[in-house]
């Protein structure tokens, strides 16, 4: 069964997809520029920057598969995405430095975004795999059922021939 069986795009949905993708590109591209100059210019824990720019460079992963709509990218990156809400939230309440807290906020609220996109993406997909695994269930039942029947009648033939 190939791709586009499972997963039909049809013109109805493929507006709020797109509309849902763009959304999670600009989110992720908005958090990791958030992320670098958070963590090297604007308020890094330590004066100069800290080690902690490198979880901007880690969001460059679910990139490329984002831009291109990846199914998988969207899932496995949305799960990711919530240890920098977590980090967000974290920072949010307990930073000192108020312009650090305010940057951990708009990140708590880019994850969110981004999380919200991507599930709101994929959602249809699921729903479509979903239904084809329901129904190559319903098919595989039937032919067994079929098949159990044909046996049936095959073994009330032979006692009556015999």
């Amino acid at each position: 069964m190939s791709k586009s069986e499972i997963y039909p795009e049809t013109s109805a949905a493929v507006g709020p997809a797109l509309f849902y993708q763009r959304c999670a590109l600009l989110s992720l591209v908005a958090l990791i520029i958030l992320s670098v100059a958070w963590e090297w210019l604007l308020a890094p824990l330590r004066p100069g920057g800290s080690w902690l720019v490198v979880k901007g460079f880690l969001l460059l992963l679910p990139l490329r598969g984002i831009y291109k709509r990846d199914i998988y990218t969207m899932q496995w990156s949305s799960m990711l995405i919530w240890l920098y809400f977590t980090e967000g939230v974290v920072r949010g309440f307990s930073d000192t430095v108020e312009l650090s807290r305010y940057l951990a906020w708009t990140q708590t609220a880019l994850t969110l975004t981004y999380f919200m996109a991507t599930i709101m993406y994929v959602r249809p997909y699921k729903k479509a795999a979903k239904a084809a695994a329901k129904a190559a269930l319903a098919k595989a039942r039937e032919s067994r059922n079929t098949e159990i029947n044909n046996k049936g009648a095959d073994s009330k033939e032979a006692d009556n021939a015999g």
